[in-house]
C-alpha cells in the first residue's frame, strides 16, 4: 500500500499538524495507561529533531461536541511532557484565533497539544469548514491516530484534503504488519479470536477464512458456535440470533478445509462473582444452570499445538472473562504461548484491547511482533475494509 511517510519529509521549519491517538484512560486526572502516548513518541521526536513545530490533536472520551472539564487534554499534556523530557504547550480549544497566536509563539521543535477535538461536534461530521479551520495554523499534515483510521472525521479525513498528507510511523508500522497478515503471511497462519459476541466479529471470520490454515475460537464467541453444533452451554453468554450464521461458517470452513477449533473443556460456574465455586468439564456436560467463563486446560493443551505449528498468528479478544483472576487462566496460557512463538521466529500480531491489556498485565507485550493499537481499525482493516483514514493518504500520495 503506496503511503507516503513521514520519515521521507524534510519538516525543518514546517508547521506540522499530527493527529495522535491520544485517547487514553483517565483516573482522578491522572493519565491511567500511557501505551497510546508511547506509540506515537518515535513519530513526535522525528519531527522535533527535524526542527518542525509540532501540533499535536487527539479526542478524548466521548463528550459528544460539548466542553466536558473531565475530559480536557491538559492531564495527557502532562504525562508527554514526561515522556518526551521537554515542555508541552497547551490551550483550551482546539481552532480560532488563540490557536493561531499560540503556534506563532512556538520554535522549531516546540510541541502544542490543542484541546480535545470532539468537544466541537463538526468534528465527528467532517464538516469541511471545522477541517479548514484545523488546518489554518499547519503548513503539513500528518496522521499518526491508526486507532481512529476507520472514522471519517475532520482530523483524520477533511484536513488530509487540505494539505500536504503523510502516514507517521505508528501509522506506517500498522498497515504494514496488517497487510502482511492479508496479503503476504508466512504459512501456516492461524487466527485466534475470543471476546463476548460472535456478531462483532462475524465480518472479519467471513474474510479471514479465505486467509487462515486454522482459526481458533474463544470466550462468549465460542459459545455461539457450541450451541450450533448442539452443545449444552447452560445460562453461558451466546447470540443464538447467530446459530445459523455460525453453522454456516462451518460449512464454508470445511468447504475450503480450514479447521475451526473450539474449546473441548471449559472452566464454568453459577455466577461471575470471584468468590464462585467453579470447576473443569467437557463441553457436552454443562449443567443447565452453569455459565461457561474460560476454557479449559484440555483447550490450552490443543490451542497450543496448533499454535507451536504457526508460522503467522493473529489474536484478538480474550478466551475467557479475563478481567475475574479466576476465569483468566485460558487467556494467560494462550498469551504465554504465543509470547513463546514470536521467541522462536513466527509472526505474531496482538490486536483488540481486552487481548492488548492481557498481554501488559502479563509482561508480555514487547515479546509479541507486533500489537495494534488500534481496536475497532484493525478488525475493519482485516475484514478487508478501505479505512477513509488511510485512503485519504493513499489518494494525496497519488496526487502529489
Amino acid at each position: 500500500m503506496s503511503l507516503h511517510s513521514v520519515r521521507n519529509l524534510n519538516a525543518s521549519g514546517k508547521r506540522v499538524f499530527v493527529r495522535v491517538d491520544f485517547n487514553v484512560p483517565l483516573k482522578d486526572g491522572v493519565v491511567g495507561d500511557d501505551t497510546r502516548i508511547r506509540a506515537a513518541l518515535p513519530t513526535i521526536e522525528l519531527l522535533i529533531n527535524q526542527g518542525a513545530t509540532v501540533i499535536l490533536a487527539s479526542h478524548l472520551g466521548r463528550p459528544d461536541g460539548a466542553v466536558v472539564e473531565s475530559l480536557r487534554m491538559s492531564p495527557v499534556a502532562a504525562r508527554l511532557e514526561v515522556l518526551l523530557g521537554r515542555p508541552v504547550a497547551t490551550i483550551d480549544d482546539c481552532v480560532g484565533e488563540a490557536v493561531r497566536l499560540a503556534v506563532e509563539g512556538l520554535g522549531a521543535g516546540d510541541v502544542l497539544l490543542l484541546e480535545n477535538l470532539r468537544f466541537h461536534p463538526e468534528e465527528e461530521q467532517n464538516d469541511p469548514a471545522f477541517a479548514a479551520r484545523l488546518a489554518a495554523s499547519a503548513d503539513l499534515f500528518v496522521n499518526d491516530a491508526f486507532g481512529t483510521a476507520h472514522r471519517a472525521h475532520a482530523s483524520t479525513v477533511g484536513i488530509a484534503r487540505l494539505l500536504p498528507a503523510y502516514a507517521g510511523l505508528l501509522m506506517e508500522s500498522e498497515v504494514t504488519a496488517l497487510s502482511m497478515l492479508l496479503y503476504a503471511p508466512r504459512r501456516p497462519f492461524v487466527a485466534v479470536l475470543g471476546g463476548a459476541k460472535v456478531s462483532d466479529k462475524l465480518p472479519l471470520i467471513d474474510h479471514l477464512l479465505s486467509k487462515v490454515d486454522a482459526l481458533v475460537l474463544g470466550g462468549g464467541l465460542a459459545n455461539t458456535f457450541l450451541l450450533a453444533e448442539g452443545l449444552p452451554i447452560g445460562e453461558s453468554l451466546a447470540e443464538r440470533t447467530c446459530v445459523e450464521r455460525a453453522r454456516g461458517i462451518q460449512v464454508t470452513a470445511a468447504e475450503k478445509a480450514v479447521p475451526i477449533i473450539l474449546p473441548v473443556d471449559v472452566v464454568v460456574a453459577h455466577s461471575v462473582r470471584p468468590d464462585s465455586r467453579s470447576r473443569v468439564v467437557s463441553v457436552a456436560r454443562v449443567e443447565s444452570d452453569e455459565r461457561i467463563l474460560d476454557i479449559g486446560p484440555a483447550t490450552v493443551r490443543l490451542v497450543s499445538s496448533f499454535l507451536a505449528a504457526a508460522d503467522t498468528v493473529f489474536w484478538n479478544g480474550p478466551l475467557g472473562l479475563c478481567e475475574v483472576p479466576a476465569f483468566a487462566g485460558g487467556t494467560a496460557g494462550i498469551a504465554q504461548q504465543l509470547a513463546a512463538c514470536a521467541r522462536i521466529g513466527a509472526t505474531v500480531v496482538v490486536g483488540g484491547g481486552d487481548s492488548v491489556a492481557a498481554i501488559a498485565e502479563l509482561g508480555l507485550t514487547d515479546q509479541m511482533s507486533h500489537v495494534s493499537t488500534g481496536g475497532g481499525a484493525s478488525l475493519e482493516f482485516l475484514e478487508g475494509r478501505d479505512l477513509p483514514g488511510i485512503a485519504v493518504l493513499r489518494d494525496r500520495a497519488v496526487a502529489a
